[in-house]
């Protein structure tokens, strides 16, 4: 046999289990998994460390129109220049219709944006924010068919927020369509309620974007999320869920026969509220939505992802430069937490957080991490040819060093943004080499090569995980 590369000796992570072995690669494929390979042009010495799926992060905002003056830090180079450094080989971002524009027609701008600049694969996830019969009847069944099978719908933010009615009808195409829906639960008129209460009483810091976002708005609308699908009989992802509240509406929608996917990210097992209370301005650093919660709440999220209850955990990287007026220090927004730009970078920082936290400290397994940061991602969404190590599959590999130990730090990542909200938190295991389809993008943390990633389109949901 004759292959393009070997990879020799590494701890192979595969769904099968866990073994030391080498990994055959051609024609960017997966072609043989063996004790011994040998003949191919590459050999890759990966002894001591252990061989991932490419990591798949399927929540991501790149490029994403954000409101007049505010710009978000990435272009799709310099997001997926931090994914792969990362250790991620596919990204999710969401395709968000500018005002007056049509799902089709943003669509087509976004393969525009992203075309030729892209070091790892993408797939756009769809934003419904309208529900006329253009969107409806003609765009959405379109797209479906022409590879983008999920699309979220939000229950909060002016002017994306849909009514309970016009979520049923998103929901009615997708079941129509074998789409999968995925919903960001937050109760906006609850929140515009506690919104102008605080600015009344002159509470107008950055903590008080956590304090207006308090977790029975969350609770509340995953409740009401689960309930909706369950009307339409469809399948959905409750996606940022970020305390034990919401995410026990989850097991109990499951329990009465729901079919409901959970997702988690790294803000909700490292950060608080408090955090967003920090002196002067340095709160507006941690603004996302829903906030970071509490340090019980950390424990409720593992036991989550520990006990299964989460198939996805991902970044929801949402970044904007903080020391800019076009980014976080938009104009009023040290007025009013109301102006703040809404997110946090994290696309590069997501798994080594995880592996570190979990893995190397004992609460998860290496097939588990696999599972929630690749497998489930590929299956859930369609990337039928991503996810996992096994022959036949696409050769994205990702070799970590396990005992490699060196604090995040602004200086070594490769956003667009000026800060990472994880500043100094100190991480034992990093990705040390990227393989998207059979070929080297990153190595010891510097990028290499050019951009050589594609769109990929996606097949039907896989809802049976």
């Amino acid at each position: 046999m004759t292959l393009a590369t070997i990879i020799r000796g590494a701890r192979v992570v595969t769904p099968a289990g866990v073994t030391t072995c080498d990994i055959g690669i051609e024609d960017g494929k997966i072609t043989a998994l063996a004790a011994r390979l040998e003949g191919a042009g590459e050999v890759i010495d990966a002894s001591g460390l252990i061989a991932m799926p490419g990591g798949i992060d399927s929540h991501v905002h790149i490029s994403q129109p954000s409101g007049p003056g505010i710009e978000m830090a990435d272009d799709f180079g310099s997001a997926t220049a931090a994914a792969v450094c990362g250790g991620n080989t596919t990204v999710l971002p969401f395709c968000l219709p500018e005002e007056g524009q049509t799902l089709r027609a943003a669509v087509a701008a976004y393969h525009d944006k992203a075309r030729g600049n892209c070091r790892c694969d993408v797939s756009f996830h769809l934003i419904v924010k309208q529900t006329d019969p253009v969107t409806l009847g003609q765009d959405l069944p379109a797209l479906i068919n022409a590879g983008h099978t999920s699309f979220k719908v939000f229950m909060t933010y002016q002017g994306l927020a849909l009514s309970d009615r016009e979520i049923l009808d998103v929901m009615a195409v997708a079941r129509e369509q074998g789409a999968l829906v995925m919903v960001h639960a937050e109760n906006e008129d609850a929140i515009e309620f506690l919104r102008d209460k605080a600015e009344r009483d002159g509470n107008t810091g950055p903590q008080f974007h956590a304090r207006t976002r308090p977790v029975p708005v969350e609770r509340e609308a995953t409740h009401r999320a689960i309930s909706l699908a369950e009307i339409a009989d469809v399948p959905l992802t409750i996606v940022h869920v970020s305390n034990g509240e919401a995410l026990a509406e989850i097991r109990r929608g499951r329990q009465r026969g729901a079919r409901v996917f959970a997702e988690t990210c790294p803000q909700y097992i490292t950060l608080t509220a408090d955090d967003l209370d920090r002196a002067g301005f340095e709160g507006a650093k941690y603004v996302c939505s829903p906030p970071p919660r509490t340090t019980d709440d950390w424990g409720a999220i593992w036991a989550g992802i520990t006990g299964g209850d989460f198939e996805l955990f991902s970044s929801d990287h949402c970044p904007f430069r903080f020391a800019d007026p076009a980014g976080k220090d938009a104009p009023g927004a040290r007025n009013t937490f109301r102006n703040i730009p809404n997110g946090i970078p994290g696309v590069e920082t997501r798994l080594p957080i995880l592996f570190s936290e979990g893995v190397i400290k004992g609460h998860i397994s290496l097939q588990r991490f696999a599972a929630i940061t690749a497998t489930n991602h590929a299956r859930l969404y369609g990337l039928t040819t991503k996810g996992a190590i096994m022959v036949g599959m696409d050769a994205d590999i990702v070799l970590w060093d396990p005992e490699l130990k060196r604090p995040i730090r602004q200086k070594d990542l490769h956003h667009g943004a000026d800060y990472t909200p994880w500043e100094g938190f100190e991480i034992t295991g990093w990705p040390v080499r990227t393989i998207l389809r059979g070929q080297t993008v990153m190595q010891d943390g510097a990028l290499v090569g050019t951009p050589r990633g594609g769109h990929i389109a996606r097949g039907a949901p896989e809802v049976t995980l």
